[in-house]
């Protein structure tokens, strides 16, 4: 919706509420004439009604605070409704049209009535008390603009810190593993040897720069002796002599002899061409 729709609607609502409020200022005047108020407090008497409605709108729509906003339309709907009741009360009793009412009496029921009057002569004194209070809230309420947003998310940052029950520790560094030292100099003493040039070297090996890998521990090494192809190809014949030439395959061949993928593909050709070969060749 453009901003001329918005403006065209917010002027057709207002003469809408103006004019029911002319409509509720006749009955409520009559009502307050009938409660004892002078021709002045008459005429002021729709004003502390429906004005205070109009408060609390305004109210609802500026607040953001759930409570704030609550409160604000619990004072719309409640003098909604006494306004209500008392136009009600004006269209049944018709002695209140000309003020030919007797002071005091907007019902022919006594408890009626006392109720009815306890609520005209109660609406003034309320008004003066919600009113002022939502007064009050309204002028001390902060939008939430940037620098409310800026606090309202440091307050939860700080929330959130003291309900930790210990602090967080610092991730630890990963410790960079120093490169190997170079293999020690092995001079034999018996035989005369020229003098090494230590200082030249090192720098000489400085300037290359050297990879982070180091010579693999002795317990890391593997305790198996390397098998030749031979050796592998005897293994696996004596473990897949039973085996079908269907289950010959690389990875059942490299599980049986515990070898890798590449050696196990040539395993397992070298062992199907012994199976498929005829007797003759193999006898050859």
């Amino acid at each position: 919706m453009n901003r001329t729709a918005k403006v065209c609607l917010v002027l057709a609502l207002v003469g809408v509420v103006a004019m029911a409020f002319r409509v509720s200022w006749n009955a409520l005047r009559d009502v307050a004439r009938a409660i004892g108020a002078d021709n002045t407090g008459a005429t002021l008497y729709p004003f502390v009604v429906d004005g205070l409605m109009a408060l609390a709108l305004i109210a609802t729509l500026v607040l953001t605070d759930r409570d704030d906003r609550r409160f604000a339309l619990r004072v719309l709907a409640t003098y909604t409704v006494a306004s209500l009741v008392l136009n009600y009360v004006h269209g049944l009793v018709p002695a209140l049209h000309g003020g030919s009412v007797d002071w005091g009496r907007l019902a022919d029921w006594d408890p009626a009535n006392w109720a009815l009057v306890l609520l005209a002569t109660s609406l003034p004194v309320g008004s003066i008390y919600f009113g002022s209070d939502l007064v009050a809230k309204v002028l001390h309420h902060r939008p939430a603009g940037p620098a409310n947003a800026e606090e309202m998310a440091e307050k939860i940052v700080n929330r959130s810190t003291s309900d930790l029950g210990e602090s967080t520790p610092a991730p630890v560094a990963p410790v960079d593993v120093p490169p190997a030292l170079p293999a020690p100099v092995r001079v034999d003493l018996t035989k005369p040897t020229a003098p090494v040039p230590v200082v030249s070297a090192v720098a000489a090996e400085s300037v290359r720069p050297r990879g982070a890998t180091g010579r693999v521990p002795t317990v890391a090494r593997s305790t198996r002796p390397v098998r030749t192809a031979d050796e592998l190809l005897d293994e696996a014949r004596s473990v897949t002599a039973d085996w079908p030439v269907g289950d010959l395959t690389a990875e059942a061949i490299r599980k049986a002899v515990r070898t890798s993928a590449a050696k196990a593909r040539v395993l397992r050709e070298a062992l199907r061409a012994e199976r498929t070969a005829t007797p003759a060749e193999a006898a050859a």
